[in-house]
């Protein structure tokens, strides 16, 4: 694919290792480490994703005239609509009963991983505009080639979803549940500004959980041994096992993130009695700490909170991270300082007349989606004079 004079190229790629690594990382930025060469290829080589589990590679890349790498969107062939966070199989089952073929579907995401971030990876620069235009421009017409359903662009920034939604995509609005750091120096600090009953249940569970004698450390680097790994796995696969009935990661996976993210990882251990029970995975960005997955062998009362919830905010503190996102469900969330906020993806629908009719169902998801953020808001634990009360 290329524009009128040949100086802007678009190329498609089946293997993420078909660009080097610094080349897509120069796009794809620092500041999140989960839209990395070295985070995407481990679900690749992996063999978490790829044609197998219904995940085919369609990498785009916009290369310049010297054949840089411009522009870069980690783009999926899907056969089906799991792991994604952004739920779209009632559109399937509706596209399907009207006599349509929804699957396969492209989708512009980071597989299982419900983490906000930019889609249209740019190299920064004085031609980064015409970079993302031709970018957005070639997704357009590898859907239109590839004569798939639809086009989906998931987790993306609100300045990205309205450019796109000029673009003419469709766009959507979810909610998630993050935590931002105001200045705290420590955890007291945080607790200080909730109101006093809220303060208090939090220091029960806490203190609950160490009464049990267990105990959470946050490992990093070469701290992370494969033994970490391995009773990780098994936590994640009994959590996975039970809500979804299979897991989308396998071992190997964890491993190579270990090789390749090592220092961007953030692993909770939980131990009791010298024993390892629980785990809780964690990505840790420029300024912001990204909760994944969490497991465990046994059941301890509140742990779940101690080790994804407490611990992320006290080691976001003891960093100075800006940010802790905790992704979505679960408005237990609240109570515990992390508070609804929106997120965005962007829909491009082939067929006229189911374009229109999911139009009309978004937009009216949106404001109800809009008015529950409000009133999820009131829930707020802080004090209403702290400006972390929303």
């Amino acid at each position: 694919m290329a524009d009128g004079d040949g100086a802007i190229t678009a190329r498609v790629l089946k293997d993420i290792h078909e660009v080097p690594a610094e080349e897509w990382d120069a796009c794809a930025g620092t500041a999140n480490p989960l839209l990395s060469h070295a985070f995407l290829s481990a679900l690749e080589d992996s063999g978490s994703v790829g044609a197998d589990t219904g995940w085919l590679p369609q990498h785009l890349v916009v290369e310049d005239p010297q054949g840089g790498i411009a522009a870069a969107a980690p783009l999926y062939l899907k056969g089906h609509s799991y792991g994604e966070y952004v739920f779209d199989h009632g559109w399937a089952h509706a596209y399907e009963r009207a006599g349509g073929n929804y699957y396969p579907k492209l989708l512009c995401a980071v597989p299982f991983t419900p983490v906000p971030g930019p889609r249209l990876l740019v190299r920064p620069g004085p031609s980064a505009d015409s970079a993302r235009a031709a970018l957005v421009a070639a997704m357009l017409e590898l859907t239109r080639r590839l004569e798939v359903s639809s086009l989906h662009v998931n987790f993306l920034p609100e300045e990205q979803w309205r450019e796109l939604g000029d673009a003419g995509f469709l766009q959507r609005v979810g909610q998630q549940y993050h935590w931002e750091n105001r200045g705290y120096a420590t955890f007291d600090d945080f607790l200080a500004a909730l109101s006093s009953r809220k303060r208090k249940a939090i220091r029960k569970e806490r203190r609950e959980v160490a009464e049990r004698g267990v105990v959470c450390r946050a490992l990093t680097g070469a701290e992370i041994e494969p033994v970490h790994w391995d009773h990780f796995y098994r936590f994640y696969r009994n959590t996975s096992d039970r809500k979804w009935g299979s897991a989308y990661l396998n071992r190997s996976f964890f491993s190579l993130l270990g090789e390749r993210l090592a220092d961007r990882v953030v692993l909770v251990i939980a131990e009791a009695n010298g024993d390892i029970v629980a785990g809780a995975l964690n990505l840790r960005g420029e300024d912001t700490l990204y909760g994944r997955n969490w497991g465990c062998s046994r059941r301890y009362p509140f742990l779940h909170f101690e080790a994804c919830y407490y611990q992320a905010i006290d080691y976001a503190i003891r960093h100075g991270l800006s940010r802790v996102e905790a992704g979505a469900q679960g408005q237990h969330k609240i109570q515990r300082g992390y508070l609804p906020v929106p997120t965005y993806s962007a829909h491009w629908i082939a067929d006229a007349a189911f374009r229109r009719a999911v139009a009309d169902y978004l937009e009216r998801e949106r404001e109800a989606v809009g008015e529950d953020i409000e009133d999820l808001a009131e829930l707020s634990p802080f004090k209403k004079s702290d400006p972390s009360a929303g």
